[in-house]
């Protein structure tokens, strides 16, 4: 399955427009940004036009100055269980 990212523009923001858009509620606050969980996603693509700042990407389009963010993502996952 495809997971998506939130990435650096996510930092400090924290708009939560994705968050009241998501139908199965995957995502989640995790110290300064967002994060999604990629066993809850449903790959629907719902968050990613309504993020203000573009933050959020499919993981294979993640631009490569932010791919330590899927690191961010996998810390905040392996804390929850």
């Amino acid at each position: 399955t495809m997971t998506y990212i939130i990435a650096e523009p996510c930092i400090d923001i924290k708009d939560r427009s994705c968050v009241d858009v998501c139908p199965v509620d995957c995502i989640h606050e995790y110290d300064r940004v967002l994060v999604i969980d990629p066993e809850e996603c449903i790959d629907c693509g719902a968050c990613v036009p309504v993020c203000p700042v573009q933050a959020i990407f499919p993981m294979e389009e993640l631009p490569d100055k932010w791919k330590h963010f899927t690191q961010i993502e996998a810390d905040w996952y392996n804390k929850k269980k």
